[in-house]
């Protein structure tokens, strides 16, 4: 009777690894047979107000494996964030923002087989960002000049995110949320503008910083599979 139970328990575990084993490999070849969503558009409206306008482009790889790539453009940052070091611009008529790229590129690994990109998922990547402005200096008596001041801050981003993603039922629009830590490089070039109330004159001051920070990221994105 023991053999024989023994015999039963190693033929159910043989049974459960065979099901995970097809399952896997019905997973794979529905995933190069059946037509569904491969590749997504996103945005991030909440990046907006930071000032970049990121394109995503996400390409499944596998069941679970996909690539994610973005370009975008900076202008004027809204609202800032001292501890990542991208203040908030001036709207004074002396600060001119200038358009600058940003690019992402990130690996994703989602914790479920899907024949879609959708679900719990790991991602690991690299970004740059450029904001840029020129500061116009002022005479003796405020006004502007034609000489500009550059005020640049450069970030080179590690980053790792935890996320989720769902495409919805009814339709190929999808929602994606994640949470994340950094480490972020920064090259910064700021400029400070001074004025003299005893004097009654503008000055200038230019400030130049290389250093690694921690970089917390929290977001969403809005897409559309296809």
């Amino acid at each position: 009777m023991l053999l024989l139970g023994s015999g039963c328990a190693l033929a159910q575990g043989n049974r459960k690894d065979t099901k995970v084993v097809l399952y896997k490999d019905r997973i794979a070849a529905q995933w190069d047979t059946v037509k569904c969503v491969k590749n997504v558009l996103k945005l991030n409206p909440l990046l907006f107000l930071r000032g970049e306008a990121p394109l995503y482009y996400e390409r499944a790889l596998s069941p679970r494996i996909s690539a994610e790539l973005a370009v975008g453009v900076t202008f004027r940052n809204y609202i800032g964030g001292d501890l990542a070091g991208d203040d908030a611009d001036d709207f004074s008529a002396g600060t001119h923002i200038i358009t600058k790229p940003s690019y992402h590129l990130g690996f994703r690994y989602y914790l479920t087989d899907d024949l879609e990109p959708e679900g719990v998922y790991l991602q690991g990547g690299f970004s740059y960002v450029d904001h840029s402005k020129d500061i116009s200096v002022r005479d003796s008596t405020g006004g502007f000049t034609d000489i500009t001041l550059r005020d640049q801050r450069l970030y080179n981003d590690v980053r790792l995110y935890f996320g989720y993603q769902r495409l919805s039922g009814t339709s190929n629009w999808l929602l994606d949320l994640y949470g994340g830590i950094g480490l972020r490089n920064r090259s910064l070039k700021k400029v400070d503008e001074h004025f003299d109330l005893t004097e009654r004159t503008w000055s200038y001051s230019t400030e130049e910083k290389h250093d690694n920070v921690p970089a917390f990221f929290l977001g969403i994105k809005i897409g559309y599979g296809f």
